[in-house]
């Protein structure tokens, strides 16, 4: 089933490996969950020895163990739960994780955008239904958020603060009164949520400003904040886990060589230390420079390997997808890269020698083509 998906939700990804916790799960289980909050926790960020099972179960979301935790415990409490932090930091991954141990259904999604309306999470009607034969609960279009409620399942909501304030503020009587009420019908016209309805959202923190959440919504979530990820070691792991991901989904024998992973934290970690130090928005590259951006260079640079050149991954190709993804502004962050390249790169090629120079060279060129 998941070979004819292009992305698999991570209910069925993980289906073998859900199945097999519930077997052995023993713990409480909150309301409806399938997985009680220990297993949950664990399914998330792996299993230890000293968790006793006969099999091990890999970490699957790498950051700090207390923002698991905070995480479950708000959705055990019946609250709603707010991820916020950078793009790129994982809050989305987390969010359908939780959604698929708790749930077994990751699906119920409501993406926030500027022409998202109050029906999206809501109900619609389904107008040739409505012309043949009224009104009904037969011919109403639940939303993702109504269906979570019916099934008292998680529902989640992406970029919240990217909706409107008329959306935010029908979230309100969702989350406060636990059903919708649907004017139209004069019979059965109350939903319900039924025991184990909660919603996960997200928000960027960059979004500031866009469409601030009102202090009422404010009261109704748990905020969980998402740090960007600056341990060299669990970057090091996550883009390590995401790599081994795309190369089997691409069928791609490739190896990526310990020492290009390395000069590719390196120079991210590099370019952060710079954009804190700058003095202005315009001395910075428009980047989050978030692990999600590292794993979608490396990423090029794999499928660039993989179909037009040798199927071998060199510090050449590494530094031209580098400059290509990040270069988004022309000519603003080509001259912050120009200037990084030769004030931070070029010195690193001279003291550390290995893949740096190849590096160094590939990066010129790419700047040089793009300028």
């Amino acid at each position: 089933m998941t070979a004819e998906m292009l992305r698999a939700p991570a209910e069925i990804k993980y289906a073998e490996e859900l199945d097999w916790l519930e077997s052995v799960d023993d713990g409480p289980k909150p309301f409806s969950w399938r997985l009680s909050p220990k297993m949950v926790r664990l399914f998330i960020l792996g299993s230890e020895r000293a968790d006793g099972l006969d099999r091990e179960i890999p970490q699957k979301w790498f950051g700090d163990r207390s923002f698991v935790e905070r995480s479950i415990v708000t959705l055990a409490s019946d609250r709603g739960l707010l991820l916020i932090g950078d793009p790129g930091t994982g809050k989305s991954w987390l969010a359908e994780l939780l959604a698929a141990a708790i749930s077994r259904n990751s699906t119920l999604v409501v993406q926030g955008t500027a022409g998202t309306t109050e029906d999206h999470i809501k109900y619609s009607w389904n107008v040739s239904m409505v012309i043949a034969k009224g009104q009904s609960r037969q011919s109403m279009i639940p939303s993702p958020i109504m269906t979570a409620m019916e099934q008292g399942v998680i529902g989640r909501f992406e970029e919240l603060t990217r909706s409107t304030s008329d959306v935010q503020d029908a979230l309100i009587s969702i989350l406060s009164e636990k059903y919708v009420s649907i004017p139209e019908l004069d019979s059965d016209n109350i939903v319900f949520a039924q025991p184990g309805f909660s919603i996960i959202a997200t928000a960027n923190s960059r979004d500031r400003g866009v469409n601030d959440l009102s202090s009422a919504l404010k009261r109704r979530f748990n905020f969980v904040r998402i740090p960007v990820v600056t341990n060299k070691r669990s970057e090091a792991e996550i883009v390590k886990f995401r790599t081994v991901e795309l190369l089997r989904r691409h069928q791609i024998e490739l190896e990526v060589p310990p020492t290009l992973l390395d000069v590719l934290l390196q120079s991210f970690a590099d370019l952060r230390t710079a954009a804190a130090s700058a003095t202005s928005d315009d001395e910075k590259l428009e980047s989050a420079l978030s692990t999600a951006e590292q794993i979608g260079v490396l990423e090029d640079a794999i499928l660039h390997s993989q179909f037009f050149g040798d199927r071998t991954l060199r510090a050449e190709t590494l530094a031209s997808s580098m400059v290509g993804s990040l270069a988004r502004r022309s000519p603003e962050d080509l001259a912050i890269l120009n200037k990084f390249w030769h004030g931070v790169i070029e010195p690193r090629s001279k003291a550390d020698g290995g893949e740096w120079p190849a590096f160094l060279e590939g990066g010129r060129q790419s700047i040089a083509t793009l300028s």
